[in-house]
C-alpha cells in the first residue's frame, strides 16, 4: 500500500488549546503522524511518498473563497498585533445575520474573523497551520490519485486532520476537509465515491458539505453528539436535505462501546455502502475510539483494528484511508497500521 506524507506538518505545532474554561496542552500535535509513520517503516506496509501539488483549486471546489483568504493570512495579521501567540478566538459571531450589522468590521478585524470562521476555542491557527493544511490536502488529492491510476489502495496520513472542517469554519483540529476536498476530486473525475467515518467524533464538516447532495454517501460511527463533541451535529435524524435525502446515514453510539456492539453499527454501515455501489470508499480514519485515548469515552482495543481492516475490505472497493483523528501516542501508530493491516490481508 502507498502511503503520501509531508514533513510539513511539523509546522503546525501547537502548544496549547482552551479547553473547559482553561488552556490546555494541545493533544493534536507533530509526534501523532510522526510516530505512525516510523510504524509503517518498521512493519514494511509499502512505500511512503511525497504528495503532488494540486494548486488551490481542489479546496476552492468545497470550501468558500473568502475563508480560504482567511485561513492563508490569518496567522500573519493576528501575529503583529500579539506576536508569538497562537490565534484562538474570544468572540463569535452571532448567528442571527440582523444583529451582526455590517460586515464592513468582518473584512478588517482578524478578532471578528476568528468568531466568525471558527466553531469553537480549541483549534489554534500557528504559524505554520496554513502550509500544513494546504500539504495535508495534497497528499489526500495524491492517494486518490493513485487510486484512479489503478492502485486497490492508499493512506493519506494527513495531518491536520479535516473532517471537521465545512465549507466555511474550521474547527476541531480540522482547517481544510481533506476527505471532502478528494471526494470532489473523483466526483470531478467521473467516480461515485462513498465516505465513510470511523472517528470517534462525528464529521459535521462532512456531513454539512454534502448534506443536499446525492452523488457522494456520507455513512459516519461516532459517539453520541448527545455527550460528545461536536455536540450538534451527529443524531440519527440527521438523514440528509433535498437532493441528498437518504445519502446521509449517522449512527451516533453510547459510551464505553465496546467492539461488539461496534461491530454491529459498522455492518449497518458497510450494508448501506454497498447498496450505494460506489466506485471508490474513502475512509475518514479516526483512532480515538481506542480504550485508552485521553479524550474520548469508547473501549475498542487493538486488536479490534485488526477487524476493523478486515470489515471495511469486505466492501471490495478501490479505498483510500484519509488519516483523522487519535490521541493516545503510546498506541495510536499500532492502532493505525493494524487497520492497515487488516485491510491487507483480508
Amino acid at each position: 500500500m502507498k502511503t503520501f506524507y509531508s514533513e510539513q506538518h511539523r509546522a503546525h505545532a501547537p502548544q496549547e488549546e482552551f479547553e473547559a474554561g482553561r488552556m490546555t496542552p494541545a493533544v493534536e500535535v507533530p509526534e501523532r503522524v510522526e510516530a505512525v509513520r516510523g510504524r509503517m517503516v518498521s512493519r514494511g506496509l509499502g512505500p511512503i511518498l511525497p504528495p503532488s501539488e494540486f494548486g488551490p483549486v481542489p479546496a476552492l471546489r468545497i470550501h468558500d473563497r473568502a475563508f480560504v483568504s482567511f485561513l492563508q493570512t490569518a496567522y500573519a495579521r493576528w501575529t503583529k498585533m500579539h506576536p508569538g501567540v497562537d490565534a484562538i478566538p474570544s468572540v463569535f459571531s452571532p448567528q442571527i445575520s440582523a444583529l451582526r450589522g455590517s460586515d464592513a468590521g468582518l473584512r478588517e478585524n482578524v478578532l471578528a474573523q476568528l468568531g466568525h470562521y471558527c466553531f469553537d476555542t480549541g483549534t489554534p491557527l500557528t504559524k505554520g497551520s496554513w502550509s500544513a493544511a494546504t500539504a495535508a490536502v495534497n497528499i489526500a488529492l495524491s492517494a486518490v490519485r493513485a487510486i484512479g491510476d489503478g492502485e486497490p489502495a492508499a493512506f493519506a496520513l494527513t495531518r491536520p486532520p479535516g473532517h471537521h472542517a465545512s465549507a466555511t469554519q474550521f474547527g476541531g483540529y480540522c482547517y481544510l476537509n481533506n476527505v471532502a476536498i478528494a471526494a470532489q476530486y473523483l466526483v470531478d473525475n467521473g467516480a461515485r465515491c462513498a465516505i465513510l467515518d470511523v472517528d470517534y467524533h462525528h464529521g459535521n464538516g462532512t456531513q454539512d458539505i454534502f448534506y443536499a447532495r446525492d452523488d457522494v454517501l456520507f455513512v459516519s460511527l461516532h459517539a453520541d453528539p448527545a455527550f460528545a463533541y461536536p455536540v450538534y451535529w451527529g443524531a440519527a435524524e440527521e438523514t440528509g436535505m433535498g437532493l441528498g435525502e437518504g445519502f446521509n446515514l449517522n449512527l451516533p453510539l453510547p459510551a464505553a462501546t465496546q467492539w461488539q456492539s461496534y461491530r454491529l453499527a459498522l455492518d449497518t454501515a458497510i450494508a448501506r455502502i454497498h447498496a450505494f455501489f460506489p466506485d471508490v470508499l474513502l475512509v475518514s480514519l479516526g483512532l480515538d475510539t481506542f480504550a485508552l485515548d485521553p479524550i474520548c469515552r469508547f473501549q475498542l482495543q487493538t486488536l479490534d483494528y485488526l477487524r476493523l481492516g478486515e470489515a471495511i475490505a469486505q466492501l471490495r472497493k478501490p479505498t483510500a484511508f484519509v488519516f483523522e483523528g487519535g490521541y493516545d501516542l503510546a498506541h495510536l501508530a499500532e492502532n493505525t497500521v493494524n487497520v492497515l493491516e487488516g485491510y491487507l490481508g483480508a
